[in-house]
Order: structure tokens, then sequence, then C-alpha cells
């Protein structure tokens, strides 16, 4: 069941290469800093993530994604707000939950580590899982599809019985179409066209595409920073259709566009 109104997740991103905004809150006084405007600006949850999945980055170690993240998610949790942990690593899932932590966002939808299932099961966090296909290194090389809403749809459907056979409660669960991995600007924009066929697979949905290069594509914008105004008519739009959530760099605008369509709406 959707929320009564689209919420806002927004991005904390603990990384020195992220495409969107690599270093910039990369120390815990900068990342708490930014938690804290976040949360100023009437953030629902903040999505913490210590590895950068944008196209062509490597992987980093368990020991450095988990050095990253755990002294700021310490810090994050104390502002009081429900807080994610994105990670494809139960390791790390596994501490993030014990802190308190409820939210895991696993781009991989439990593809990346055999472990993280399980895990999820014996909790009672929400469970973000998203369609993917390959690391980022590599992902791009698997952008081939018959029918990309299908497709996804398809597989999504897949990963899910095998979520809940694992022992995940099928209201742990929240799906993300995965925009930008291994999908190609004009394939994300028929997912999003096509998000009404993936809501029949019954779970809520989470769009991410804060200021992703499909947006700047069509808007002719090379900065993350200029593809902003795109990605806010975008949330706007998912509003409207009454997606569960939006994930994003930024919160005001986002928090206000929502603000309008309910009003609209009401």
């Amino acid at each position: 069941m959707a929320p009564a109104q689209t919420l806002v997740m927004g991005i904390l991103n603990v990384t020195p290469d992220s495409f969107a905004d690599g270093g910039k809150h990369f120390e815990i006084e900068d990342a708490l800093a930014r938690a804290e405007q976040m949360a100023s600006e009437g953030v629902d949850i903040i999505d913490i993530g210590g590895e950068s999945t944008r196209p062509g980055a490597e992987r980093i170690t368990a020991d450095q994604e988990f050095e990253r993240v755990i002294p700021v998610l310490r810090e994050v949790l104390k502002l009081g707000l429900p807080v994610s942990v994105d990670t494809t690593r139960a390791t790390l899932a596994r501490t993030a939950i014990e802190l308190g932590a409820e939210f895991i966002n696993d781009v991989s939808g439990g593809l990346a580590d055999s472990e993280m299932p399980a895990l999820i099961a014996k909790s009672d966090v929400k469970y973000i899982a998203m369609h993917w296909r390959s690391h980022s290194a590599e992902m791009m090389k698997h952008a081939q599809y018959g029918d990309v809403v299908q497709d996804v749809k398809s597989e999504l459907g897949s990963r899910i019985d095998s979520l809940l056979a694992s022992g995940i409660e099928r209201e742990q669960i929240i799906i993300d179409p995965g925009l930008g991995f291994s999908k190609t600007p004009e394939q994300n924009w028929e997912l999003l066209r096509g998000l009404t066929q993936l809501s029949e697979l019954g779970f809520p949905i989470l769009v991410g595409a804060s200021r992703k290069r499909f947006i700047g594509e069509l808007l002719g914008a090379n900065s993350p920073e200029d593809r902003e105004s795109g990605t806010i008519a975008l949330t706007t739009l998912l509003a409207k259709k009454g997606v569960w959530g939006v994930r994003t760099h930024s919160v005001k605008a986002h928090r206000d566009a929502i603000a309008v369509v309910e009003e609209m709406e009401r």
C-alpha cells in the first residue's frame, strides 16, 4: 500500500567518487551536517551509502565500506529519523540493523550476497530490492532487453519469489526499477512510463532518478546539479502517480513539489 504522501529518501553518500556528490560528505562532520540539513527540510528517510554504484565504478573492500558507513550511521541515528543503509553486503547490513537502521537498500536485490535474504528474514527491517544484473564495472554490458518494462517486471518478480521463499515477509519488501543500472537513457524513460505495469507486482515502489545522466541528456545538462530542475519535475509526476518514495540528492524542493501535488489531488 502506498503511503498517504510520497516519501522523500535523502541521499547521504559517504564516498569520494559518487557521480553527483562524491567527496562532499566524505568526512563525518560534513556527513552529519548534511543529515541535519535534510532533517530540517523534512526528509522522511536518510539513506547512507559508502560505495559508489555509478556506471564503471570499481568495488571497494568490505572493510572500507564498513569504516565509511558505520561511524556516520551511529551519529545520524541520534537525529531520531528513519535511516536506511545502501549496501549489497550482509555483513554491513547486519551491523546496521543491530544499531537501529530501519531500511536496507540493496541495489542487487540479494543477488550480490547470498547471505542477505536470510539476514533480512530474521529481522523486521524494510528491504528495498532493486532490479540488477551486474556490478557497476560491467553493468552497461547487460543493457539488452526485448521489452524493458516486461523484462524488468519479470526479473523483479523472480527476485520477489526468491526473497519470499527465503522467509522475508511481503510487508518488508519495497521494489526499485533500477534506473541507470544496466539501462540506457531511453530504457529509463520507458520504465518510468511503465511504472503502472511494475506496480502490478503488488509492492511499494521507490524511484531513484535524482540527477542521473538520462535527465541530463534530455536537458543538455552536463553537471549533475544542472539536472535538479528536471528531477523535481519527475518527482512531481511520480507523486501524482502515487509512488511510495523518491530517492533524491536534495530534500526541500522535492518535499514542496509533493505537497503541491497532494493539495491539488485533495
